[in-house]
């Protein structure tokens, strides 16, 4: 077994950051890893490939980036009136991208509309975080209604997503009948593990061996996400909803009132960022098919037009966030927010791919364009967001 490929992918998770942070380019740094995969991918260089080690730690990398997810849903947000225009937001969200997806089967351009209506109503809630926080905008009224909107936008695609088109579904009855149970299921978990922790006992010893080498909370983590990821799949979801479930979880029973253990969050962090995450974005530009894209004149003008359908279908809802903004900037920064999309059209692109859904041309296509989402989107947000301005009084009163 060789090591070569993902020796290439390892250096390539060390040099993204640095070349962004010294070059000094605005560009996301997992823009920059698909980028570099593509190019020392067969497409191009052909110095890696994605081989059995690649492959494995590709989808450890995809269970952590959803692990990583779930831990950034904010669910003391998702409540009153806040919730009430987010999840209107969403449901006119969902009906664009159906409305959409249709036109585009019409046009022939797509096999599936509602895989695409799925994947053109995400948000990616882990990239437009820090674009608020940068913005100073995370803890006021406006901030909280957009994260809670990319929160919702980030949950349902992946439940959707699972009942819809996994690859051992027996219909919608049945996979939402095994949807119950394995939600059921992860409740009960939930509960068992509020019981232990209750413990004195156990939550001394907790407490004793977080820190030394046996790292317990970081071990009962992976050991949580591994066994809700392999359940989802014999309960015939896909394995991405029960990674990001186990995020869910973990976030709503770590709270930690009395900071015990204030670093279990930075050490997931270090351990999904730092090594495996890489490996999903690295690898994602390895299987790209590029050449499709550039040979083909009809799949390049593809990209424009799904950037657009996202653009449609994300940021026309945000209009529904007006009480929460002082300025009509802000809900354009919002929109484009709402818009900004990668994981999710890789994952379910990939899902798409994998059923016969979607042809390769237009998975790279959809990639492509959600790239540009990255890439574009927050910065134009972020200049409308720069020009100081301070939340009316009904955007305060409407946050309550």
């Amino acid at each position: 077994m060789s090591l070569t490929s993902a020796a290439v992918v390892a250096v390539i998770a060390l040099l993204a950051p640095l070349a962004v942070r010294l070059t000094g380019v605005r560009l996301p740094e997992i823009v920059l890893q698909i980028v570099l995969g593509i190019l020392v991918g067969p497409q191009l260089l052909g110095w890696a490939h994605v081989d059995e080690p690649v492959q494995v730690l590709s989808v450890a990398g995809l269970a952590f980036l959803l692990l990583l997810a779930g831990l950034e849903i904010d669910f003391d947000r998702l409540r009153g009136s806040v919730l009430r225009r987010t999840s209107s937001a969403f449901v006119l969200s969902f009906v664009l991208a159906v409305v959409v997806g249709l036109l585009l089967a019409r046009a022939g351009l797509v096999r599936s509309p509602l895989l695409i209506a799925v994947i053109l109503s995400a948000t990616g809630l882990g990239i437009i975080l820090p674009v608020l926080k940068d913005a100073g905008q995370i803890e006021t009224p406006f901030g909280q209604v957009v994260v809670a909107g990319a929160s919702i936008a980030e949950v349902v695609p992946i439940v959707l997503l699972s009942v819809l088109f996994s690859a051992d579904s027996a219909g919608i009855g049945s996979q939402l009948t095994l949807l119950g149970a394995f939600l059921g299921f992860v409740a009960v978990v939930g509960l068992l593990i509020v019981g232990f922790e209750r413990s004195g006992r156990i939550s001394r010893t907790l407490v004793a061996l977080q820190d030394t080498t046996a790292e317990i909370r970081v071990r009962a983590a992976i050991a949580l996400l591994m066994t809700f990821a392999a359940l989802a799949t014999a309960f015939g979801l896909e394995a991405i909803l029960g990674a990001f479930l186990a995020g869910a979880t973990v976030k709503l029973l770590d709270r930690d009132q009395q900071m015990t253990h204030s670093l279990f969050r930075t050490k997931l962090q270090a351990v999904g960022f730092g090594a495996f995450v890489p490996f999903f974005f690295v690898s994602t530009g390895l299987t790209l098919d590029v050449r499709s894209l550039a040979e083909s004149p009809s799949a390049l003008a593809r990209v424009p037009i799904f950037l657009g359908a996202l653009l449609v279908v994300r940021a026309v809802p945000a209009l529904l966030y007006a009480p929460f903004a002082a300025r009509r900037a802000r809900l354009v920064a919002a929109g484009l927010l709402q818009a900004t999309s990668l994981g999710i059209p890789i994952v379910a692109g990939a899902i798409g791919v994998h059923l016969g859904l979607i042809r390769p041309a237009n998975y790279v296509a959809l990639v492509a364009a959600g790239l540009l989402s990255v890439v574009l989107f927050p910065l134009l947000a972020l200049s409308l967001l720069a020009v100081p301005a301070t939340d009316s009084p009904d955007s305060r009163s409407a946050s309550r």
